[in-house]
């Protein structure tokens, strides 16, 4: 499993459908995270990135430095799946996906990471559409982003 944590002030998505949009999520200060399922993903990837992104200490404290968590902050989690982050582009001009997992593997592997965080947090995370069309706004804050992959841990 590969994500992007954005560090943000604010964040929405929305669902594109007929040509309306429709608000899922939206939080405050807190993390959007990017997630993609790559084949051969399994629960304890899910478990590994979930943990991880609940303690990572990317909040500035009052001298400044990034030292508070997400949990000490109060902070909100909006979570969107997102395939793309498997894209390679070795070949050509256009991106092959054949790394990211199919959707009867990538859902309930991105629903079960939700559950986790939620069951870490305390609080279930806001969250798009799986599989759908979406529209992503959010105000970076720092900007902070940090990309966790639960096969390659030196990133």
């Amino acid at each position: 499993m590969r994500v992007v944590v954005q560090r943000v002030s604010e964040a929405s998505v929305d669902v594109v459908e007929d040509g309306k949009n429709r608000r899922t999520g939206s939080i405050g200060a807190g993390f959007v995270v990017l997630l993609a399922v790559e084949n051969g993903d399994c629960i304890s990837d899910a478990q590994y990135l979930a943990q991880k992104i609940v303690s990572m200490r990317v909040f500035e404290d009052s001298d400044g430095k990034m030292n508070l968590s997400l949990g000490q902050i109060g902070g909100e989690i909006l979570l969107v799946s997102q395939f793309t982050l498997y894209g390679n582009m070795k070949k050509g001009n256009r991106p092959s996906f054949n790394r990211s997992a199919p959707p009867e593997i990538s859902k309930p592997l991105y629903e079960k990471f939700s559950d986790l965080l939620a069951d870490i947090m305390g609080k279930r995370p806001q969250c798009g559409e799986f599989g759908a069309m979406m529209l992503l706004r959010l105000v970076n804050d720092g900007p902070v982003t940090i990309i966790l992959d639960s096969k390659d841990r030196q990133l």
